[in-house]
């Protein structure tokens, strides 16, 4: 393979999304491995809205939130604080490589609105639940924390309720037709394609150098920083998105992102499973009210501002403006989360169990739960898909003209 044709296939097409996810949970696996925590943005982001606060005067480290998820030091200080960054120059490197970095607005106001509170929304869930689409979900169920499983039927329940809501008349942009005589070809500037590339691999360079230098002076970091960029270019040149994932259940019936989750998470749990038998301890949280209600605003949230905790981020970096909102929103929600934890978390978290399969069923009974939960996970999706197709394909089409009223 020359070098057009490994540029034109890995740099600049889009991965299929199948084996990246799997990708992506093998590589969570290793994370968890190497560095003793989870792969998990918003406990970071939750934490910059904290030093925004410090920054006014205000004292967040006293909270009992931080006290939980700590503030001490800055992002450049924190395991979860690398990695974030690395998934960002994983991101903008990947982007740019296919040329994919533009300035694109909302042509809707009311898109600007979706952001900012479909986001706050979502982040004010995640952290009542302790993790987003990959700590409660993604790489919460792969640590056998029952929280987990009550996060995930919440989310595809809130998400059902946000798709519904997101249907309304109200939120449907006006559409002008423009009659042409051909389609017009999708043109780009093969110089402008051709820096962006060089751009890219520039931004990729001192990121690598920075994980590689870390890992020789603290090795911990160094593993978080590599992780991070590897995180990044997955989800960015994959796409990776579980809002679509759970918007398109109960919209389109499209499973193929669904079933790709699932099967990451199957992937991933083995080998977290595998480092927990060599001693790294799991990360369980309270198998309590907050996960289902957390669930629940996640899924509506993330439905309403259009994009999760990791698909908001690479769309931010290729210039998507209405997602740069939707980050604002995240960091927001978190932080009013932890301005008004010590209230309402004896009630709804701290006085339940964290629940730990492996503990409740043994070792082996935990993956085997965990494994059968997954393989029902995956029927009901296959069942939910042939169910869509089969209501849709005894109901009419409708006319252009009552599609577009």
């Amino acid at each position: 393979m020359d070098w057009p044709q490994f540029r034109d296939r890995f740099l600049v097409r889009f991965w299929d999304p199948l084996p990246a996810v799997i990708a992506a949970g093998v590589l969570s696996a290793y994370y968890f491995g190497l560095t003793g925590t989870f792969w998990a943005v918003t406990g970071e982001f939750t934490r910059w809205g904290g030093h925004v606060l410090q920054l006014f005067g205000l004292h967040p480290e006293e909270w009992g939130y931080f006290k939980v998820i700590g503030l001490k030091g800055g992002p450049l200080d924190r395991i979860d604080g690398v990695m974030v960054l690395g998934m960002f120059a994983g991101c903008l490197a990947a982007a740019l490589w296919a040329n994919n970095v533009k300035l694109r607005r909302p042509q809707n106001r009311t898109r600007i609105a979706q952001a900012l509170i479909g986001g706050i929304i979502a982040g004010f869930g995640a952290r009542l639940a302790m993790g987003c689409n990959l700590a409660a979900f993604f790489t919460g169920i792969p640590q056998f924390s029952l929280h987990a499983w009550f996060f995930a039927l919440a989310t595809a329940a809130g998400s059902w309720a946000g798709a519904r809501f997101t249907l309304l008349p109200m939120f449907r942009s006006p559409i002008k037709l423009q009659k042409v005589s051909a389609a017009l070809p999708l043109t780009q500037t093969a110089a402008q394609a051709r820096n962006r590339l060089w751009l890219g691999m520039a931004v990729l360079a001192p990121a690598l150098a920075w994980g590689l230098w870390q890992l020789a002076v603290a090795p911990v970091m160094g593993f978080a920083i590599l992780c991070g960029i590897g995180f990044g270019l997955l989800i960015e040149r994959a796409q990776i998105c579980f809002t679509s994932a759970f918007r398109d259940l109960w919209i389109t019936g499209r499973t193929y992102m669904a079933k790709a989750i699932i099967l990451g998470m199957a992937v991933s749990a083995i080998g977290v499973f595998s480092y927990i038998q060599l001693g790294v301890a799991p990360k369980i949280m309270w198998a309590g009210p907050n996960a289902v209600i957390g669930g629940l605003l996640f899924g509506f949230g993330i439905v309403l501002a259009g994009g999760c905790e990791t698909g908001w981020m690479y769309r931010a970096v290729e210039g998507q403006v209405h997602f740069w909102w939707v980050g604002l929103g995240n960091i927001i929600g978190a932080t009013l989360l932890a301005w008004c934890w010590d209230g309402i978390a004896p009630a709804l978290a701290l006085d339940f169990e964290k629940v730990n399969l492996l503990a409740v069923f043994g070792p082996a009974g935990g993956l085997v739960v965990t494994y059968l939960l997954l393989i029902l996970s995956l029927l009901a999706v296959l069942w939910w898909e042939r169910l869509f197709f089969r209501r849709r394909a005894a109901t009419p089409a409708p006319t252009l003209k009552e599609a577009m009223q």
